[in-house]
């Protein structure tokens, strides 16, 4: 039996899940015409998540400035809880921005022309999902999962099928 908060997190999941896979169906079925340089186009849409990061790192340096306790930096101080709040969401900004954006160029890389919408579509997922994160973060894991979820599954997918595809082309591939 699983607890009020396991299906809280597990309700979020599915649903960022779900929102994923449609978004992803979408960016397929009406693909944006992407030039040869492909990789540089299609990855300006990781703006979004830099973006995200940089908000992130923006909000704790204006809450040092701000909050004398905090102002000396956490190698200095031990820190107020906001501020370990932020530095937790910080942290997970970063590992998510980290695996999107190369997920992003290894799609870029392996995947088809027709498919490169899809970089556009787990970006702007990406967005959603972090600010879903940050707003829900404070709440607990229930109010967080969608959104730690809507940045997780579209890097996830994307890795899964690129891998996919290219050990299809190797093996399709004669010496």
């Amino acid at each position: 039996m699983m607890t009020d908060k396991q299906q809280g997190v597990l309700r979020g999941m599915v649903l960022a899940l779900a929102v994923t896979v449609v978004a992803f169906a979408a960016a397929l079925l009406w693909p944006m015409p992407v030039p040869p340089a492909r990789a540089f186009t299609v990855l300006g849409w990781d703006l979004l998540p830099a973006m995200c990061l940089g908000a992130n790192i923006a909000i704790i340096a204006r809450h040092r400035f701000f909050t004398p306790a905090d102002i000396d930096g956490s190698g200095l101080t031990q820190g107020t809880p906001r501020v370990h709040l932020y530095q937790a969401m910080l942290q997970n900004t970063l590992e998510q921005t980290a695996l999107a954006v190369s997920t992003h160029l290894v799609w870029a890389a392996a995947m088809p022309a027709g498919w490169q919408t899809v970089i556009a579509a787990a970006s702007v997922l990406f967005l959603a999902g972090r600010v879903a994160f940050w707003r829900g973060y404070a709440r607990g894991a229930a109010a967080r999962a969608f959104g730690f979820a809507l940045t997780f599954y579209p890097s996830l997918l994307m890795l899964a099928t690129a891998a996919v595809y290219q050990g299809l082309v190797l093996l399709n591939r004669t010496p």
